[in-house]
């Protein structure tokens, strides 16, 4: 379905909430095709999916009213409350950013205001990304390998998924707790005496006066990936099958897409260079082994993307604090 026809499908009866809910109508400061339209991977059968952001009225930053997001399940339709949006826009979530990276002629509506917030996006990107974009595609792409190889792989390079998708958190875990090095706890692969095992994970902790309650977090993240892992996936219909090659196939654009803002090529919702990759991995042109392989590679991308990233490691909240007064400033 092409943009006019989403223009012309929001003057239906289906899109009156964009009309007439309170929170919405005039105060839409952006609203934009997103989902496979967004990402130039859009098939026959794919749905609209519309995106946007409004500003809270008068009475929701003054009164006692209160408006963070509006959903529309039935025409799969998110508008953010401009609040919400610019906090999860400091948090690199790829949701939000790809509402401000879609291709101008995308747009379906947009204020002056829109365009600010379009036009400051730099102001949102920092190292953050490395977690909302490539830790998070890497976990699940390592958790869905496993899943469709479990009858299939060995047992020692199941446990090279897992451990994967563990060092895949590290980073996060560093930042939430107390910070720790890859010398105080270290995990590894090794010989295993168990019986039903070649080889499997072990760990190495060396930690003084660490706080206990971190140290339990720690380890219940951990162990709910391997948790995860023991959970049997049995997925045999056509159905789940082009539900997983889609699912890889976002996954992917995640990490492509998180490279790119990493080495300060800013956000780009619309995949124009691997339109045709990801689609044939939609379409199951390619088998699983070589999808992965597809994966190592971006993984390797993103992961020298991360470590020479010249983004900050925190976005620059008091200038996001003046462009959203600004905003509120001209709109009230």
């Amino acid at each position: 379905m092409n943009i006019q026809m989403i223009k012309e499908k929001l003057h239906t009866d289906a899109y009156d909430f964009l009309r007439t809910d309170p929170h919405l109508g005039k105060n839409i400061l952006i609203l934009t095709a997103a989902g496979s339209v967004a990402y130039g991977t859009q098939v026959e059968t794919s749905d609209i999916d519309i995106r946007g952001v409004a500003a809270e009225t008068r009475q929701d930053l003054l009164g006692l009213s209160h408006f963070e997001q509006f959903e529309d399940r039935t025409t799969d339709t998110v508008i953010y409350g401009l609040k919400k949006f610019i906090a999860l826009c400091l948090n690199c979530n790829p949701n939000v950013l790809e509402i401000l990276g879609t291709k101008p002629e995308h747009l379906l509506l947009i204020t002056a205001e829109g365009k600010l917030l379009r036009d400051h996006i730099d102001l949102f990107l920092s190292r953050k990304a490395v977690q909302s974009f490539g830790n998070y595609a890497t976990a699940q792409l390592r958790r869905l390998q496993n899943a469709l190889a479990r009858d299939n792989y060995p047992q020692a390079e199941k446990e090279e998924h897992i451990l994967n998708s563990i060092l895949g958190q590290m980073d996060h875990l560093k930042r939430v707790y107390k910070n720790f090095t890859d010398q105080e706890i270290s995990l590894y692969i090794a010989p295993s005496d168990k019986e039903d095992f070649t080889a499997e994970i072990f760990i190495d902790i060396h930690l003084q006066h660490y706080p206990l309650r971190d140290f339990k977090n720690i380890y219940g993240d951990m162990n709910n990936i391997v948790k995860d892992y023991a959970k049997l996936n049995h997925r045999n219909s056509k159905k789940d099958e082009l539900h997983l090659r889609k699912h890889a196939m976002h996954l992917i654009r995640l990490l492509v897409t998180g490279a790119e803002i990493l080495e300060g090529k800013g956000v780009n919702t619309y995949r124009e260079n691997e339109r045709g990759l990801f689609l044939d991995i939609r379409k199951g042109k390619y088998s699983y082994p070589e999808i992965f392989a597809m994966v190592d590679e971006y993984e390797q991308r993103f992961k020298i993307a991360a470590k020479h990233t010249a983004l900050p490691g925190e976005p620059d909240y008091r200038r996001v604090e003046e462009l959203m007064i600004g905003i509120y400033e001209r709109l009230i």
